[in-house]
């Protein structure tokens, strides 16, 4: 939704304007939650003693806006995005990038969070910024949820590399196509 944004401030705004927020960054983490998972993934194994695996290819794909337990996160925070709002171009707004997740507890890595920080900063005398982080405030936006098909078991201290491509769904301009790489295991969402 930020292409509406970019586009009204190329249009409209004065050379000396500003835009607010002025910065924005897109951070990622990973997530232990075997319950949510086996209710929502390992749940088609067995529906009232029927098999119903294949259900799994249309309920993985779909990313879940949710406001996440701050306690299943199970790493640290990694931003995998910083945009400056006044000089961003909406090409920029597809990117691909490798990550590192430094993991905090032994678990099982079941999901991936994202979230987002805005900042007012850019000439402010006070300087301002709210977090959609999981520890944080909880806000309309909540977070996205990435459901992993299998869980990965993960150790405290190690780290969990991976790689995400963002880009937009040419058949919806307000929807995103997010690929993950984790673990050697490569999954496209659908952020609608």
């Amino acid at each position: 939704m930020l292409d509406s944004v970019l586009y009204a401030r190329d249009r409209y705004l004065a050379d000396d304007g500003l835009v607010f927020p002025d910065r924005c960054s897109i951070s990622l983490a990973a997530v232990g939650d075997t319950q949510k998972h086996n209710d929502r993934i390992a749940f088609w194994e067995d529906v009232y003693g029927f098999k119903m695996t294949c259900m799994k290819k249309a309920v993985i794909p779909e990313a879940v806006v949710e406001v996440l337990k701050p306690e299943t996160v199970i790493s640290e925070s990694t931003v995998i995005k910083t945009i400056d709002c006044g000089s961003v171009s909406v090409s920029e707004l597809e990117f691909s990038v490798d990550f590192i997740l430094k993991i905090t507890a032994s678990s099982f890595c079941t999901a991936i969070v994202g979230y987002f920080d805005i900042f007012f900063h850019k000439s402010c005398g006070n300087k301002v910024m709210f977090s959609t982080a999981p520890n944080c405030t909880k806000t309309h936006w909540k977070q996205t949820v990435f459901l992993l098909e299998s869980p990965v078991a993960v150790k405290a201290g190690e780290d969990l590399p991976g790689h995400i491509s963002v880009r937009k769904n040419r058949k919806d301009p307000r929807a995103l196509l997010i690929t993950l790489n984790i673990a050697g295991h490569k999954q496209t969402y659908s952020l609608q």
